[in-house]
């Protein structure tokens, strides 16, 4: 273990915490040294050559007192679980790390709360308050007085102007654009590519058009690149 880096567990063994481990490990002044999962989904007592452990009894392996923590499994049953782990993780004692990326662009009155992951190229302007347990994907724009609240998952390349308000356990799709201040309600999904210009419905659904398959085939449409 590196005595200037500060020791985290990732809960997960998935692909979310196998990002996890590379970004920490390389974008980070923490060094991940072990992972943890439900035991009864522990089949591998191994995961990227690192320990992995019962989350029952993580604590008496990694000690909250030396060790922090994040939850890096992604929005089953609209987050719900990311959410229990959470919960079940502060009750243990750990302080649950937030990361940012260096390569994303943020400004000092930021506010941000724990377990929260911001990937690189994104973008959040001043006076945006993120609350807990919200993942923004790479190359996201989050506008100024923007706000977003607890256990949230924003996925890569979304466009959220100014004043949008995002309520708990929301999901926003690739690619999903806003309109200015709108609020997006709780527990909603904004699949990939949806235009939203107006207020949305707790639990509402919205998804944009599919791509419609032409007749004609790829080599015989022509393409004029002059």
């Amino acid at each position: 273990m590196n005595a200037t880096r500060r020791p985290v567990v990732l809960f997960g063994t998935g692909q979310a915490a196998s990002v996890a481990h590379m970004v920490l490990t390389h974008d980070s002044p923490y060094e991940v040294v072990a992972f943890t999962v439900d035991e009864a989904f522990l089949t591998d007592r191994t995961f990227l050559g690192l320990p992995v452990v019962p989350f029952e009894g993580v604590e008496h392996c990694y000690p909250p007192s030396t060790f922090g923590m994040h939850i890096a499994i992604g929005y089953v049953r609209m987050n719900r679980l990311r959410a229990e782990r959470y919960d079940q993780a502060k009750a243990k004692g750990y302080e649950l790390i937030t990361h940012v990326s260096r390569r994303a662009i943020t400004w000092p009155d930021l506010v941000i709360g724990d377990n929260c992951w911001i990937m690189d190229n994104s973008v959040v302007q001043p006076y945006t308050t993120i609350g807990n347990n919200v993942y923004i994907g790479g190359s996201s724009h989050v506008g100024h007085h923007v706000v977003v609240e607890d256990h949230c998952f924003i996925a890569g390349c979304v466009a959220i102007p100014g004043t949008v308000r995002i309520q708990s356990y929301s999901f926003i799709g690739m690619g999903a654009a806003m309109r200015q201040g709108v609020t997006i309600a709780r527990d909603c999904i904004i699949g990939a590519g949806a235009v939203i210009l107006r207020d949305t419905r707790e639990k509402g659904v919205y998804v944009a058009p599919q791509a419609v398959l032409l007749p004609t085939p790829s080599d015989a449409v022509a393409f004029d690149l002059r």
